[in-house]
């Protein structure tokens, strides 16, 4: 059966895309579209052609099974102009979403007709790319070069409604799409209007100057920094701005080239298929059945507690929230409705949502009231002995085959399986702060963990809109175990002679939101330093007094970062604004005088390398012992949990950017010249192997 077809309804033809599950741009479909396009235009009974998709989208974008494939013919800019420069009048009917390439072949269209619910946008920016199918051209022409630039830069759909008023899209209908696509063509027929192309409008190029264009580099500066393609977006619509519209689709194909040959556009794009990758287990099948999850509680009402029980209450699921006692849970409920106060403010939900939301939370006290919960996530400090004896209340209170959860970010989860009686339907979900707000959820499995277990919590993260990837149990898991020697490093070459800010900015400038000692400030040094003490206790710390030691001086001191207005820097009454300490340059520099330190000057490029490459040899050794099950998934993990930047596509593909031989190299210099017996920068055994063979992470 073809997944294009043509009909006709008195003197309108139809032309239907049946592609399941999202009518994507495939080969089959770009060929039927210009194949039943012809047979319309040679069918002397028709007089106006309109397009539209079954199922529940028009064209959502490309096919994804296609990418980094040779493309056929028809290319898609060629079914954009077929369906143009069509005789007839063309019609694009709504649904859904009409996304990418699905949005420029309806502004390839002459008129556009949708539904109310359905949204339009152009999210190549997403990775890495611009429109290549005429969207820089034609967008422009239809809405303006300023909201042009503001929706192809953001990538984000807007409402079809918004989109009328804007101008992209002619007519909107609540229901009965096609009967109102069939009506709009049958008006225009009877008023023998003539074909509209997008193409024959005329921007008033003069309005927009460099100034303008400037101006515009300036609001997206921050959102846009170190990414390649929003520039090339500016440059394109510019082209629709001053040059005729031929010469400005040859100038927006050449820009989308750039972008397609980038690194940037090629770590997005393996981003994009390493988060859908990230849910496949291969010992695990994808149909297992799953347990139903209809009833959640969460084990203490701080604030993460509180960002956990968001995610499912804000989905509708009831959530019982579980502390001492009510007045504990009285405050951690009031900073949950002032998260969704913001999202009042902010237009996201309206007052009585906010109201209807905060009635699904149950206060309890008291275990036994779990005793119909599906799955229980405790959330309470990172205690072995404490959360043992809160996994050995719920084994005794929650009815058989509930899944029993801990939020813990670096303890043994089989340790806390063992404090119960079902160690099959314990897992660790490994959520990140602000829980309500952050992508990432970190599945731990233990060794008993059950596969329906597992899958059902794979299959949880989804509905609760988070990236879920698997890990096996150590210390940290993916993310915080390889956490350690990114800070570990930053720590020393403040002793070696780095500045604070140095240290701080190097890294900013490399792509990450923040620097490590900022994010010390911002998360709390007192939080580290417990964590710190904690595993000294446990035996589990280098005997290395470099390691930890001014992060643990300023918490003797007090200064515990941004709480308490001073850390490794220093803020304003009421400011989060980071500014330099002259003190603590002092207590730096004495340190190193004490230790016997000679402070020296470190390049960004030494910092960067310093930070970065002990991510990748972590990495190494966690894919070799098995606890992440691919490359991706660290890269994941590090993109959505770390800030790692997108455009550099995860200290794994950025090792394959560098070249696995160049970092296996740096990382011996670094044994040789600084590691002073504590291995340190012991090279994995996979990076060896791999920098000897020619080899990548992730080829």
């Amino acid at each position: 059966m073809s997944v294009v077809s043509l009909s006709r309804q008195d003197e309108i033809g139809i032309i239907t895309v049946d592609n399941p599950p999202v009518n994507a741009l495939s080969h089959a479909v770009r060929e039927g579209i210009v194949s039943c396009l012809a047979e319309a235009n040679a069918d002397d009974a028709i007089r106006a052609i309109v397009l539209q998709c079954a199922g529940r989208t028009f064209i959502a974008g490309a096919d994804i099974t296609e990418f980094g494939k040779p493309m056929k013919e028809p290319y898609l800019p060629d079914v954009v102009n077929e369906l143009a420069d069509s005789p007839k009048l063309t019609f694009a009917a709504i649904h859904g979403t009409a996304l990418g390439g699905g949005f420029e072949i309806a502004m390839g269209c002459h008129y556009r007709i949708a539904l109310r619910s359905a949204k339009v946008g152009l999210p190549e920016v997403k990775l890495g790319l611009l429109p290549g199918a005429g969207g820089t051209q034609r967008l422009p022409r239809l809405i303006g070069v300023p909201d042009a630039l503001r929706l192809i830069v953001s990538g984000q759909p807007i409402s079809a409604r918004h989109a009328g008023e804007l101008g992209a899209i002619d007519r909107t209908v609540a229901d009965n799409l096609l009967e109102g696509a069939i009506e709009f063509a049958h008006d225009l027929v009877a008023t023998q209007a003539p074909p509209r192309k997008v193409s024959a409008r005329v921007i008033e190029a003069e309005e927009f100057d460099d100034d303008f264009y400037d101006e515009f580099r300036r609001s997206i500066a921050r959102k846009a920094r170190g990414y390649f393609a929003p520039e090339r977006i500016i440059r394109a619509v510019r082209a629709a701005a001053e040059l005729p519209f031929g010469e400005g689709l040859e100038r927006e194909r050449d820009l989308f080239l750039e972008c397609m040959a980038s690194t940037e556009s090629k770590a997005l794009r393996y981003q994009f298929f390493a988060e859908r990758q990230a849910a496949r287990i291969p010992d695990v099948p994808h149909d297992i059945p799953v347990r139903p999850v209809e009833r959640v509680a969460v084990i203490g009402a701080g604030t993460m507690g509180g960002g956990i029980a968001m995610n499912f209450a804000s989905l509708g699921i009831p959530v019982q929230i579980v502390d001492v006692d009510e007045a504990a849970i009285g405050k951690g409920l009031a900073i949950v409705r002032k998260n969704y106060e913001r999202g009042v403010k902010k237009g996201r939900m309206t007052a009585d949502q906010l109201e209807q939301v905060m009635g699904l939370f149950e206060p309890v006290t008291d275990y036994a009231q779990l005793s119909d919960a599906d799955l229980v996530i405790e959330a309470v400090f990172e205690n072995m002995a404490l959360k043992k004896e809160i996994f050995g209340k719920l084994d005794a209170a929650c009815k058989p085959g509930a899944i029993l959860a801990t939020n813990t970010s670096t303890l043994d989860v089989d340790e806390i399986a063992a404090a119960t009686g079902r160690p099959q339907d314990v897992i660790g979900l490994h959520f990140f702060s602000p829980a309500n707000i952050m992508r990432l959820l970190e599945i731990v499995r233990g060794k008993e963990t059950s596969g329906e277990v597992l899958q059902t919590c794979i299959r949880l993260a989804k509905k609760i809109r988070k990236v879920g990837v698997v890990s096996g149990v150590c210390y940290g898991f993916i993310g915080n175990r390889m956490l350690a020697g990114y800070h570990r490093e930053a720590w020393m070459m403040i002793l070696e002679g780095a500045k604070v800010e140095q240290v701080d900015k190097a890294l900013f400038d490399f792509g990450m939101p923040m620097g490590p000692l900022a994010v010390s400030d911002l998360a709390g040094i007192d939080v580290g330093a417990r964590i710190r003490e904690e595993r000294r206790a446990a035996g589990n710390w280098p005997d290395d007094e470099r390691f930890g030691l001014i992060p643990d001086r300023l918490y003797r001191l007090g200064r515990y970062g941004q709480k308490t207005g001073a850390g490794f820097y220093r803020y304003e009454e009421g400011s989060r604004t980071p500014a330099p300490d002259p003190e603590v340059a002092a207590l730096i520099a004495e340190e190193a005088g004490r230790l016997g330190i000679e402070q020296r000057d470190i390049s960004d490029e030494e910092i960067v390398s310093r930070c970065v490459y002990p991510l990748i040899n972590e990495g190494a050794r966690i894919l070799e012992e098995g606890i992440a099950l691919r490359a991706s998934d660290i890269d994941v993990v590090w993109v959505n949990g770390y800030g790692f930047p997108p455009y550099r596509g995860g200290p794994m593909f950025y090792a394959d950017t560098v070249g696995v031989a160049r970092v296996y190299e740096t990382i011996c210099r670094y044994r040789d010249t600084l590691d002073r017996g504590h291995g340190y920068w012991e090279p994995a055994p996979l990076l060896e192997k791999l920098a000897r063979k020619g080899g990548q992470f992730t080829g």
